[in-house]
């Protein structure tokens, strides 16, 4: 059996006008992530683990933010994409473990549903993603709330 592991990383920046999308769930806050797609940067980072598992580049590769195409994608349609690209090398999802980090919205509340979406999407248990929210206790960027950040660690195997 071939196992592989990846780890992920992504931020965006907190605007006004924007909505607030994480883990694919739409989040009520007066702030929203700034990006080319809907900047969901949990999905993002979940994956870039995954094409870092599969050796397969990055998401800005695959799905590059200066293509139309792209503009304003529902990152769980690129999630679902990643998901068939690292199938079409014979990978599948063991599990993934993944950190949001915010001061606000708290995240906490919204964990399961975003458990839930994304195992909806991927096609698995909700048993094999782990979410778990994090401030930065104000310091940095984060702490002044001026964007949200998250980290990702997969594994696959085929």
């Amino acid at each position: 059996m071939d196992i592989r592991v990846g780890m992920g990383y992504d931020v965006h920046k907190l605007v006004e006008g924007r909505d607030l999308w994480l883990g694919g769930i739409k989040i009520e806050h007066s702030l929203g992530l700034l990006g080319h797609s809907d900047a969901d940067v949990l999905i993002h980072a979940i994956c870039d683990a995954l094409l870092g598992a599969a050796n397969m580049r990055d998401i800005g590769f695959h799905f590059p933010d200066n293509s139309a195409e792209t503009l304003d994608m529902d990152s769980k349609i690129i999630l679902r994409k990643t998901i068939d690209l690292i199938a079409s090398k014979g990978y599948h999802l063991c599990n993934i473990d993944a950190t949001v980090c915010a001061e606000r919205p708290k995240i906490n509340p919204h964990v399961e549903k975003m458990r839930a979406c994304l195992a909806n999407v991927i096609g698995c248990d909700g048993d094999r993603i782990s979410i778990k929210a994090t401030t930065t206790e104000k310091l940095g960027f984060t702490g002044r709330e001026e964007g949200i950040s998250a980290y990702a660690v997969c594994l696959i195997s085929r």
